[in-house]
């Protein structure tokens, strides 16, 4: 993309899915690249701020709403 932000659309799915989906999408960028997440699941982004924690993947922004936003980096290895 242009902006150079990947967008991932999960409303409409329940958990787990967006994490999963989150995830797979998360594997084809590169290091530093950034996945702009938008979720309508109530426990979104209490799941995707576990999901950071233990993956290693920050989140660099959140917005709270009826459709969550997250923007997750890609981890850059050591």
């Amino acid at each position: 993309m242009s902006d150079g932000v990947r967008r991932l659309d999960c409303r409409e799915m329940r958990c787990p899915m967006p994490i999963v989906q989150m995830a797979m999408a998360l594997r084809t960028l590169a290091p530093g690249d950034e996945l702009l997440v938008e979720a309508t699941d109530p426990a979104f982004l209490a799941d995707v701020r576990a999901w950071s924690r233990m993956s290693g993947n920050p989140i660099e922004d959140e917005q709270d709403g009826p459709v969550k936003q997250v923007r997750v980096r890609k981890k850059v290895a050591p």
